[in-house]
């Protein structure tokens, strides 16, 4: 009969948890390394190699000598992505491209005198349509 008992059970799940814990640090730390544009190709490469042949060190001495720059990095490509969504929202929803905006113009002109009630009638069917 297989013995399996609570404490097991438990290091199995501190085992699994150190193990997914040092995975998510390793794939941090290599889209850090090629993130980087300050570091030459060699350096990457000699990151790389420390990293597979000996991870826990790697990974340690990566965080000591590299981590307040880690952290600079990830936050500048976290504005550039907020700015690059707020661009495009602007983009897409801006000013002057929707229906709302081309429902405005024509009212304007039709209190201008510039479109009759027919031809605003129409225009306004057509952009609500």
């Amino acid at each position: 009969m297989l013995a399996f008992s609570v404490w097991n059970a438990l290091w199995v799940v501190f085992v699994s948890f150190l193990f997914v814990a040092i995975l998510m640090m390793m794939f941090s730390v290599i889209v850090d390394l090629f993130r980087d544009d300050d570091l030459s190709g060699w350096a990457k490469a000699a990151w790389i190699v420390l990293l597979i042949i000996l991870p826990l060190l790697g990974l340690l001495v990566y965080t000591i000598v590299r981590g307040k720059g880690m952290a600079e990095r990830e936050m500048k490509s976290q504005l550039q992505a907020k700015e690059d969504f707020d661009a495009y929202v602007r983009q897409t929803a801006g000013a002057g491209s929707g229906a709302a905006s081309e429902l405005e113009k024509a009212s304007n002109l039709h209190a201008e005198g510039r479109l009759s009630d027919d031809e605003y009638a129409s225009l306004k069917a057509k952009i609500l349509s």
